[in-house]
């Protein structure tokens, strides 16, 4: 069954909406938070994500570019605007498809459809699959296995371990790590405390022996370095 994450901050909406979808055979998730709207993409793994773009405090184009930043899965944006910037702006972010309020639910449903049709009739890509010995990450799917078991990451920890893949084999420094997962500069302060945090827990996850790490090596007085598949 095709599974629907909606993420409106109307909960009226959000119920009847739900209603609708279910009754039109789709599996439906809902949220009215951005930010549980990411934790339920990776614990869920969803088909389409269906977002408002006027959400309170993270809004939806802003959602939108931090699931690009960790998943391909197909997005609709709903907004009440209907201006070609904010169109354009939605499509450069890479969402799919945009739906300007108020909208039928039998349109939407469509539209899901659609959506849903062209994405599985694309030319099949390379996966992002990457083994570091007892370990496999597939940045795709947004799961990591260790000796065949599934391992549970937190967002944070995913986007950390996916920067260091995909960077793997480069030494990578504490400053450059702290922008790319948190979006910050290196200041005088706790910051680079973050990047070691999270180091370590994903050490304990994924090494055999995480005092004397294999996969997440370190550089001293640098950074860290993922080495190669």
């Amino acid at each position: 069954m095709t599974t629907v994450l909606l993420v409106d901050d109307d909960s009226t909406l959000l119920k009847f909406l739900s209603e609708f979808l279910t009754n039109a055979d789709f599996e439906v998730l809902s949220t009215d938070k951005s930010e549980s709207a990411l934790r339920l993409l990776y614990d869920e793994r969803p088909d389409i994500i269906v977002l408002d773009v006027m959400m309170p405090g993270m809004d939806g184009f802003v959602l939108a570019s931090r699931i690009r930043e960790i998943s391909s899965v197909p997005m609709i944006l709903l907004t009440a605007k209907s201006s070609e910037a904010d169109k354009l702006r939605g499509f450069r972010l890479g969402v799919d498809d945009y739906i300007t309020k108020p909208f039928s639910f039998a349109e939407l449903s469509a539209r899901i459809t659609a959506v849903l049709n062209r994405a599985r009739g694309a030319s099949p890509t390379p996966r992002n699959l990457f083994t570091f010995g007892n370990v496999t990450v597939d940045l795709d799917r947004l799961s990591v296995v260790r000796d065949g078991e599934a391992v549970s990451l937190s967002p944070t920890e995913f986007k950390m371990l996916r920067f260091l893949v995909e960077n793997k084999g480069r030494a990578i420094s504490e400053e450059e790590l702290l922008k790319s997962v948190w979006g910050l500069e290196l200041a005088p302060g706790s910051e680079r405390g973050y990047v070691r945090r999270y180091v370590w827990f994903l050490r304990q996850k994924l090494e055999r022996d995480p005092t004397d790490p294999e996969m997440i090596q370190t550089v001293r007085g640098f950074g860290y370095r993922m080495r190669e598949s």
